[in-house]
């Protein structure tokens, strides 16, 4: 890979046009209420590997139980798994209250980009975001929206991963930045908002788009080309199976204590490799037990695939936590790889 600078582009024809269509189009989203930091970080870390849709009602709800960074820091930690569940990765939940300690120790939010980045959770382009749209700095947060817009404006064909990509856009966009305290926060808002509703992954709306008159790809009609992506690798494939071990309408679940959904509770699983569930259920020492149901369900994680083959028992007694099917809808953060074999219970 290698970086390939665009310096012939007139980055300074973006600001006007685009702050001037952001005015007219921006969505009516809660985290733009206000720009208190608290509530923008928790969006910036919720909408990392989310779309805004499935974010909204996640954030409303999030922010009735848990409106303060104090109240985040101090919460029990499965209510505030409970609070995340469906929205995955959930390092994320974990880093956020990690990082709510801090702040509330420190008396408050840093608000340059270095020292927000020293808090758990916050990497350049989410400091970038906080700093500029809570605090009014002129600092760029390059995403993927960010990244597919510039892109295709300069028909720059470095590959998106290349590890100086992102400081490059950075430089560049520094320069163009509104001074600061005057309008940073639109404009970084602006050119994300640019990239979800009009310069789409695919079937870009050019027609409407405020920045089509310096738009290369829109010339030379090579749209689909920009971003240009790496190649993608073929994701592991597990194959496991997932008991839902029944009794007097409860169910037994285990808190995983290693591998993916670490920390997680879950329903027991095992790798197959030749073995069979009856064979397994003894050597967990599961007394007696009879099969109900069986069905197979795929979940897909970031680098890996799971082949579930998830079987309904039921036992007598298993060695893990029972709990009532209503402790287990109210109270337990079950990750969504699990959801799908809940419908199997009786």
């Amino acid at each position: 890979m290698m970086l390939y600078r665009v310096d012939d582009y007139p980055y300074e024809r973006i600001p006007a046009p685009l702050l001037a269509w952001y005015d007219q189009e921006k969505r009516d989203l809660a985290w733009r209420k206000n720009s208190d930091p608290y509530r923008v970080w928790v969006s910036e870390i919720m909408l990392q590997q989310t779309r805004v849709e499935a974010v909204k009602e996640y954030y409303d709800r999030f922010m009735r139980a848990l409106p303060t960074v104090e109240a985040l820091a101090s919460v029990d930690e499965e209510k505030l798994l409970k609070l995340w569940e469906g929205l995955g990765y959930y390092s994320r939940a974990r880093n956020l209250q990690k990082a709510a300690k801090l702040v509330v120790a420190s008396g408050g939010f840093p608000c340059e980009p270095k020292e927000l980045e020293k808090l758990p959770g916050i990497g350049g382009y989410t400091a970038g975001a906080i700093a500029s749209i809570a605090f009014g700095k002129r600092t760029p947060a390059v995403d993927g929206n960010v990244f597919r817009v510039l892109s295709r404006l300069t028909e720059n064909p470095t590959v998106i991963s290349e590890p100086k990509y992102r400081a490059y856009l950075e430089e560049k966009l520094g320069e163009i930045y509104p001074e600061e305290g005057k309008r940073c926060s639109d404009f970084t808002q602006s050119l994300m908002e640019l990239g979800a509703l009009v310069c789409k992954p695919t079937s870009p709306d050019c027609e409407v788009c405020p920045l089509s008159s310096v738009c290369r790809v829109r010339v030379s009609g090579r749209q689909g080309e920009f971003p240009v992506l790496p190649e993608k690798k073929a994701k592991r494939e597990e194959k496991l199976f997932v008991f839902l071990l029944v009794k007097n309408g409860g169910v037994y679940v285990e808190k995983r204590t290693s591998g993916l959904l670490k920390g997680m509770y879950g329903f027991p699983t095992a790798q197959k490799e030749g073995r069979s569930a009856e064979e397994i259920l003894k050597e967990w020492g599961v007394s007696a037990f009879t099969k109900k149901k069986e069905g197979r369900f795929t979940h897909i994680f970031t680098h890996v695939k799971w082949e579930m083959e998830c079987l309904v028992f039921e036992v007598s007694d298993a060695p893990f936590l029972w709990v009532s099917g209503e402790a287990l809808e109210r109270e337990v953060s079950l990750p969504t790889a699990f959801k799908q074999c809940v419908r199997m219970l009786p």
